[in-house]
């Protein structure tokens, strides 16, 4: 027997055993579906296989978990997508395109989408089909990529994260089998994440745990609770060194997270499941994970993030406690107000309009008071809710009766529209209060902190405030610092009105925001934030406010512009100006989701950020600021800040409440004087 004959006989058993777990995973996969029946993992897996056999085989056990899962209709759409995949990988197996992870996702997706697009424009409704073909199709592109490791080892490097979503993606076909309304997938998916992110950094296991969720989500409910419970979990899992710690942390986690849904008890008892069986796992299966003690740099890390959590958790606390303060006890609105306005568009020209409301006033207030709980309770006014004597005097009784169940609705739909607001409120209250709570516990298990100062960047401010005339106190607020990660932060905030009450809107924003920033959180996701709540809190007080942030990163070299509502903001190199301007209204007129105007443009070494409040100069007439900037010739920011602000007072007069601040980033030469 010669040598290729004894490799053949070797290799043909391994070979086998490759075809064969590649048929019962790809028909396994088919069984974990979206609930518009979509088997997006399958497809992935399919397009990770890749070409010849290794292909069909996955593609066979694909068409044996179709019969087995799927119905008729949406088994046929699927055979189409896995047909194309297969065919695609095999005319393009060998070229560079196919050798590409992302490409190779990416025509999987763009196959899928072409197959069912035709599916969806038949339908009776395509929006709701399309959501679900969205969904599906994100599905299909991450498992290509996530794949790709374990069926490919020869093109890929191998990482447990693939082998963590092929494990989640068979969980969730069980998930929906239910013993006394509790899922055994979910417990193991709970399991499965606390042991994964047991041996990871706080940011991998957010990231895990939040695509984790999001998978599972999508698969399920897509209410968005799992996200939340394992973003939440994977965070403060990460940062726990011993499996006890890490069991309390997950199920404080899964508690914080699904206390605002109001549906605590199975997804509690689930993750409690899960954290049982991972207290008893022997320990062989950590690998002696957190054996090794933290080495300086890993301890240094770890007081940053309890640096961060710090802060970002009082800025909640401040946050919180300002929705607080600022919302008044809630008061229903009285009934009269129905009779108040059916009688002024009623009664107003009836002949009988002064016998009822000035003659007999008491007596036709007596009657409406007392038709009033019964119209109430019944939700409708008629005609035997009235007193017989005001029945058989009302002339227009049918015009006044509609009338009252016009207004009465529009009353009644008041009263939900507050109660729910008011329950909305006190729901991202208690979040704010919960995870700031979370979070402070979370940084006190992280050791002492330790102050943290990123690099320096010899940066001027200058700063001019002007209060509206006649008033003694300026409504906007500017403040400028610096973070521990170097980059540089300028706030101008401009509250509704002027004096006292402006300033301390504009204040509490600037401050909040502040905190936000020094927490470490990105500046979008904590103007997002805020915005949501004063949008929560400006619903009684009727207050919003103008944000206007510069971030000035010196190792980029770029200044970012956030915008809600401000005025433009000026670049200034030489006797070059560049206009920056926004379109979002400001915080508090929209509620989630509302992002602001972002602008982002090199501050090169020499130039000038310039912001503004609306009544330093009019945005559609500011060519003098204009002029005036290109042709300022200075280097002194708080010299042209008073410049700007003489020169707005010749032109506005003061109209309203006037905040300049003025960033200048030097040259080398100006450092050394």
């Amino acid at each position: 027997m010669e040598h290729g004959q004894i490799t053949l006989e070797r290799e043909q058993p391994g070979r086998l055993l490759s075809w064969g777990i590649r048929f019962f995973l790809s028909a396994a996969l088919t069984a974990s579906q979206t609930p518009s029946a979509h088997a997006p993992f399958a497809l992935g897996f399919l397009a990770a296989s890749g070409p010849g056999a290794d292909g069909v085989a996955a593609l066979a056990g694909a068409a044996a978990g179709a019969f087995l899962f799927l119905d008729f209709a949406h088994a046929l759409p699927f055979l189409a997508v896995a047909i194309l995949i297969v065919t695609a990988n095999s005319a393009l197996r060998g070229t560079w395109f196919l050798a590409r992870p992302r490409t190779a996702a990416l025509t999987a997706v763009a196959l899928f989408l072409m197959v069912e697009t035709l599916y969806v424009l038949q339908s009776l409704s395509p929006a709701e089909q399309l959501r679900g073909c969205a969904a599906a199709a994100g599905l299909l592109g991450a498992a290509a990529w996530l794949f790709r490791p374990l069926l490919r080892p020869k093109e890929a490097q191998l990482t447990p994260d693939s082998l963590v979503y092929l494990a989640a993606a068979i969980l969730l076909a069980v998930s929906d089998l239910t013993i006394l309304d509790l899922s055994p997938g979910h417990a193991l998916l709970c399991l499965l994440l606390a042991w994964t992110v047991f041996d990871r950094t706080p940011a991998q296991g957010t990231a895990i745990g939040l695509g984790l969720g999001l998978t599972a989500d999508l698969c399920g409910s897509g209410k968005g609770l799992l996200t939340a419970a394992f973003g939440l979990a994977g965070l403060v899992c990460g940062t726990r060194r011993y499996r006890w710690s890490v069991a309390l942390a997950f199920l404080a986690a899964v508690l914080a997270a699904a206390l605002p849904s109001g549906n605590v008890l199975p997804l509690l008892v689930e993750a409690a499941m899960g954290m049982a069986v991972f207290l008893l796992m022997p320990s062989r299966f950590f690998g002696g994970k957190r054996v090794r003690p933290p080495d300086p740099a890993e301890r240094e890390t770890g007081l940053r993030w309890k640096e961060q959590l710090t802060r970002a958790a009082g800025a909640l606390r401040d946050l919180y406690d300002s929705m607080g303060r600022s919302a008044p006890p809630p008061t229903d609105e009285n009934p009269a107000i129905i009779f108040d306005r059916s009688a002024e568009k009623v009664c107003r020209d009836c002949a009988l309009c002064d016998l009822c409301w000035q003659k007999d006033y008491s007596s036709t207030f007596n009657a409406l008071n007392d038709a009033t709980p019964f119209l109430l309770e019944r939700g409708r006014a008629m005609p035997k809710d009235f007193p017989a004597h005001f029945a058989n005097r009302c002339i227009h009784l049918p015009e006044l009766l509609t009338a009252v169940n016009g207004e009465l609705s529009a009353f009644l739909l008041r009263r939900q529209y507050r109660r729910q607001l008011e329950e909305t409120r006190k729901s991202a209250r208690g979040q704010y209060a919960q995870l700031s709570e979370l979070l402070t516990a979370t940084a006190a298990g992280l050791g002492t902190a330790v102050p943290v100062s990123g690099g320096a960047d010899a940066c001027q401010v200058g700063v001019v405030l002007r209060p509206k005339e006649g008033e003694s106190v300026c409504g906007d607020t500017v403040t400028s610092f610096q973070t521990d990660q170097g980059r540089w932060c300028l706030l101008l905030a401009d509250g509704m009105g002027s004096g006292e009450p402006a300033r301390k809107e504009s204040a509490l924003t600037c401050r909040l925001l502040r905190q936000f920033l020094e927490a470490g959180i990105a500046p979008e996701a904590a103007l997002k934030t805020l915005n949501s709540a004063m949008a929560l809190r400006g619903t009684e007080t009727g207050s919003f406010t103008t944000i206007d942030l510069c971030v000035f990163d010196p190792e980029a070299g770029e200044a970012a512009f956030y915008k809600f509502g401000a005025a433009p903001s000026y670049l200034k190199k030489n006797g070059s100006v560049r206009r920056i301007t926004g379109k979002s209204l400001p915080a508090g007129l929209r509620g989630a989701p509302a992002s602001p105007d972002i602008t982002r443009a090199p501050l090169e070494p020499g130039s000038f950020a310039v912001m503004i409040s609306d009544g330093v100069a009019d945005p559609v007439q500011d060519e003098w600021l204009l002029d005036l900037l290109a042709g300022w010739d200075g280097n002194d920011p708080q010299e042209l800040a008073s410049v700007i602000m003489a020169e707005s007072v010749r032109r506005e007069h003061l109209r309203d409440d006037c905040g300049i601040q003025v960033l200048h980033r030097p040259e080398a030469q100006e450092r050394l004087i």
